[in-house]
């Protein structure tokens, strides 16, 4: 069975840092917990506890909680309210869709003094003729009683009627519980009846499997599919059956419906697991040593001879949002490979490259992985040729430097040529500083 484990209560108390010690409120709905236990002693401050739709068939192990105010364990298994004389501070209880048909225990919420709200909607005890009069006349703290106010008018009615109702109650009581004691005898024998037959199926497809005579060896491919298929039907059918075969809505056939859905995933994913290890591996280079083009995760790509640069430049277009991690690039002189989550993308280059200079980025826009891979062969003349052009973009920028140079000549004297006097500093410039704060910046004068 699951119980309420400390991973679980862990991850469910994100909003407080997965801290549990000072844990004041907690979901555990839809967990499939099937034993109540652990809260009491990590989580002593619980104040909201939510449990609904699970599997639980008893209240337990919540005593301690002294500062719990709200529980609840509606849709779940439950038969009897018992064990939360100790949540001293509850204030409401939903025990709505449970099982509860001994409504006498009821009695064991008296010493919960502050509880003002009950909900027992859904339970076979509200069935019971005077159900409402003797929650109200037993419980005289309740304000609400299944969303509805309890007046005072009605607690003082309901008071007066009591030993009778009491007695009614304590009558339906005992019939119930008699025909609860028929169920469960029933559901074990299902449950039986069930044990025998898989073990029975079991036995005969182990005596299936085993080799009866030399002469079927050969139909043994034959065989297995034609076993395999009446498997899958012969599964169909009881899962038919399953659902269509009418059974009582007891706390035995619901842990029943939820073992045998559990049963059908694990058979389900143990088929999946098969599958994937059956599978063969993919075939990547052949026998004779020859690499192949392949593209398991049909990924569109382009492949550009860069021949400016000497270089091969693939770009392949993986998921925008896939993680960088899950792609592991293999660059090879005669070949590419990579692996996108495990399944391989490999490509034939036209020409050798260099694989320890190559590069791999990802782009920021499109995501695409852009794998720079230089060739091996180094070209001579592209060499020259840039050489070349370098030095013709030098001379270029000389003339350019030159012509801007000879345009400042025009305005300028060159000393070394000529002796002209320097005329322009003839004339000395006196520098006269402002006095006061109000001329701040010191004035060129020209004498």
């Amino acid at each position: 069975f699951l119980s309420v484990t400390e991973d679980l209560v862990r991850r469910r108390a994100e909003h407080n840092n997965c801290e549990i010690f000072s844990l004041e409120e907690i979901s555990l709905h839809q967990q499939e917990i099937e034993k109540l236990e652990h809260l009491d002693k990590w989580c002593r401050d619980l104040k909201i506890l939510y449990l609904q739709n699970n599997l639980i068939p008893k209240i337990e192990n919540v005593g301690k909680l002294k500062k719990l105010e709200y529980l609840n364990v509606a849709l779940n298994n439950i038969e009897r309210i018992e064990n939360l004389e100790g949540c001293e501070e509850l204030k409401k209880l939903d025990l709505t869709a449970n099982f509860i048909g001994e409504l006498s225990s009821i009695a064991s919420l008296k010493c919960n003094i502050h509880l003002k709200e009950l909900f027992l909607m859904g339970n076979p005890c509200t069935e019971f003729e005077g159900y409402r009069q003797f929650v109200v006349a037993t419980l005289h703290q309740l304000k609400y009683l299944d969303s509805k106010e309890i007046e005072r008018s009605e607690r003082i009615k309901a008071l007066q009627n009591y030993p009778e109702v009491k007695w009614k109650i304590r009558e339906q009581e005992r019939a119930y519980l008699l025909k609860r004691a028929r169920e469960k005898e029933e559901a074990q024998r299902r449950m039986q009846e069930r044990k025998d037959k898989k073990q029975k199926q079991m036995d005969s497809e182990l005596g299936f499997d085993s080799p009866d005579s030399p002469q079927e060896k050969p139909n043994q491919a034959e065989g297995d599919g034609e076993q395999e298929r009446c498997r899958t039907v012969e599964n169909d059918e009881e899962d038919r059956r399953f659902w269509e075969e009418p059974t009582p809505y007891t706390p035995e056939s619901r842990l029943e419906t939820h073992r045998y859905i559990e049963e059908k995933r694990r058979a389900k994913d143990n088929i999946r697991e098969s599958k994937k290890r059956e599978k063969p591996p993919w075939t990547l280079v052949t026998a004779e040593g020859k690499v192949l083009n392949v593209n398991v995760p049909k990924l569109h790509f382009s492949l550009k001879d860069d021949e400016d640069n000497n270089q091969i430049i693939l770009d392949l277009a993986v998921y925008r949002h896939l993680d960088t991690s899950l792609l592991d690039v293999d660059v090879q002189p005669t070949y590419i490979r990579v692996l996108v989550k495990g399944k391989p993308f490999q490509l034939v280059l036209p020409e050798e490259v260099k694989p320890d200079s190559s590069c791999a980025k990802r782009s920021q826009t499109t995501g695409h992985l852009v794998v720079t891979m230089p060739k091996a062969k180094e070209i001579i003349l592209a060499k020259q040729n840039v050489s070349a052009s370098i030095k013709h973009s030098d001379c270029n920028t000389q003339q350019k430097n030159t012509r801007r140079s000879g345009q400042v000549e025009k305005l300028e004297v060159d000393p070394s040529k000529y002796s002209f006097p320097d005329v322009t500093k003839i004339i000395q410039e006196k520098q006269r500083t402002g006095q006061g704060p109000i001329k701040l910046q010191p004035q060129k004068v020209t004498e």
